[in-house]
């Protein structure tokens, strides 16, 4: 785990309110020098802290406004191929290995409830998965954000 200080943070809720601000502009709002910021950006990038070149994009712009969680039951000795046909499988956007009963956890998208169906299909006939159970999102009500664990880090340390 990285260390975050007062700075790394400051820097980070700027890129969490707007991921392409520029480097210049986010010195000029924090009154730092941008060879600063930059070197921060950079520090934190290779920390693992920021995805290197990554940008949150909506699925619903790239024609898939369905989402879903899928619950994956696995043969536990095919761990490993179920994985890597799900990672070729582009609606499957995450992986989840979570404690407790379900084996994996998947956040998938579709174009419509029909072709989550196939979406489903698809994950269901990848080698090793024994079942399945998928829940459709009705609406994102409180989206993708770590500004609120950046305040309360800051908080803890003054």
């Amino acid at each position: 785990m990285t260390d975050l200080d007062v700075t790394d943070r400051r820097i980070l809720r700027e890129l969490d309110h707007d991921a392409r601000m520029p480097t210049a502009m986010i010195a000029q709002r924090l009154g730092l020098a941008r060879g600063t910021v930059q070197a921060r950006l950079e520090k934190l990038s290779s920390s693992g802290v920021l995805r290197a070149h990554s940008a949150r994009i909506s699925p619903a712009a790239l024609g898939r406004p369905v989402g879903a969680s899928v619950q994956v039951e696995l043969d536990q000795h095919q761990i490993s191929e179920a994985i890597a046909a799900l990672a070729d499988i582009p609606e499957v956007l995450e992986c989840f290995a979570p404690a407790g009963s379900t084996d994996l956890l998947l956040r998938v998208v579709a174009r419509t409830p029909d072709d989550l169906y196939r979406v489903s299909e698809v994950i269901r006939l990848c080698p090793g998965i024994r079942r399945t159970s998928t829940s459709l999102f009705l609406r994102e009500v409180i989206p993708y954000r770590v500004t609120g664990l950046l305040e309360e880090a800051a908080g803890r340390r003054g």
